[in-house]
């Protein structure tokens, strides 16, 4: 009997496509400093290189492996906290210039 790792089964698209959709590419940039991430990010793109480069294929897969699938998409809630912050700031600003 073998042992199969635990993404036995997932093609390298289908882990990125997963990726993608729960980080989108500015969030995985940002996680994952590539450049196949940042400019003029694509599938297509991303695969071949991730293909091509073993270290850059296993910090995806680790990611993959580490991520909470559980959780809304982390972009979302990190625009979320960046926008109230920018509330916050406004408000203050508007109230010392008020003075």
């Amino acid at each position: 009997m073998s042992k199969q790792g635990p993404l036995h089964g997932l093609t390298l698209e289908t882990l990125l496509t997963q990726l993608v959709e729960h980080y989108d590419w500015q969030g995985l940039a940002n996680l994952i400093n590539l450049n196949c991430f940042s400019k003029d990010p694509s599938i297509r793109s991303s695969l071949k290189f991730l293909r091509k480069t073993p270290w850059a294929r296993e910090k995806v897969e680790r990611l993959y492996l580490e991520t909470d699938w559980q959780s809304q998409n982390s972009h979302e809630s990190e625009d979320k906290a960046i926008l109230s912050a920018k509330q916050i700031w406004d408000a203050a600003s508007s109230k010392i210039a008020a003075k």
